[in-house]
């Protein structure tokens, strides 16, 4: 076998880099796929993290009320 010619290796690396390039651009849509379900995702556990901030607070406020206090210095 001969040694390929300067043209010759470099269409050989050009289309080497050709399909990198390919790759890598369907790697980079994989990930910006991922990133986006990633993004929902985050963005539904901040809603239910504040709806369950909510409710505790909520809780939290019955529990601090003065009449519920009285109540529990009478019990033994």
């Amino acid at each position: 076998m001969s040694e390929p010619t300067p043209i010759e290796a470099l269409v050989e690396r050009v289309e080497r880099l050709l399909v990198r390039y390919e790759e890598l651009q369907r790697t980079n849509e994989l990930l910006l796929d991922q990133v986006e379900e990633l993004s929902a995702e985050r963005d539904q556990l901040k809603q239910r993290l504040l709806a369950a901030r909510t409710r505790v607070d909520a809780l939290l406020e019955r529990i601090a009320e003065p009449g519920d206090q009285e109540g529990l210095k009478d019990s033994p």
